[in-house]
């Protein structure tokens, strides 16, 4: 495969559909395995998950090789890793920061901890080495197929046929809008913090939009997301691991 990340390599616009499509499954797919199916069978909550992500992630790929019929070009263009490791390092430790000095000394943790510790077990994950393997997975993995997805088709198929502000608002908020289901199952639809916390996923959102927009390359989003949700994990972590095995 040759090497590139550029926004034009998803090349002409596709089709209404499938841009609303890309920008409003995530949101479904985490309704259906996060709320709905919550409290089942954790395999049929796994198997849901599973099916959907591999929709969600193949998506890109089905439009690029199979309508297109281009190939992609996956390389290493390095620009925006300072950049983007500054923004990482300042909004993860943000994250944790606010976390200790905020959340951890007052009450508003005891009710998301039980619902974050039965939504775990639920799902298999029980010792404090699968929810380190879970963490990790997610922050150097599942991160950069965020990127790939939300920065490197949504946002660019959007900058193609809008304004780069449209682009990154409209492309900001389709991937801000799952975590708001996440973050309310959490803290509750009528907590500030669900809110609050989602704003910044739309704030980051747009970081990486404005990133891979400048540079043309993925790495510098791809590793400043990897360290927010490290730090992300690493607050899960310290709420369960009494709970964990």
């Amino acid at each position: 495969m040759k090497v590139s990340t550029n926004h034009q390599d998803t090349g002409k616009p596709c089709g209404f559909g499938v841009l609303t499509f890309a920008l409003v499954f995530p949101t479904i797919l985490t309704w259906v395995y996060f709320s709905l199916l919550d409290g089942g069978d954790s395999a049929i909550q796994q198997v849901a998950y599973t099916v959907g992500k591999v929709v969600q992630f193949g998506l890109p790929l089905f439009w690029v090789l199979w309508v297109l019929r281009r190939r992609v070009r996956i390389g290493y263009r390095g620009g925006g890793l300072l950049p983007g490791a500054l923004f990482g390092v300042l909004a993860g430790g943000g994250i944790y920061l606010l976390y200790r000095w905020w959340l951890l000394p007052g009450d508003s943790l005891v009710g998301p901890v039980e619902v974050m510790r039965a939504k775990v077990v639920g799902i298999g994950i029980d010792t404090q080495m699968k929810f380190a393997l879970l963490g990790v997975g997610y922050s150097a993995v599942h991160s950069l197929l965020e990127e790939y997805y939300w920065r490197w088709f949504v946002f660019a198929q959007l900058r193609n046929r809008t304004s780069m502000l449209t682009a990154v608002v409209v492309s900001s908020l389709g991937f801000m809008a799952h975590h708001v289901i996440v973050l309310a199952t959490y803290f509750g639809w009528d907590s500030p913090i669900s809110y609050l916390a989602s704003i910044g996923v739309a704030v980051g959102g747009a970081v990486w939009a404005l990133l891979y927009e400048r540079t043309g390359s993925l790495y510098g989003g791809w590793l400043s997301h990897c360290l927010v949700d490290a730090a992300i994990f690493l607050v899960g972590f310290e709420m369960l691991r009494p709970y964990l095995a």
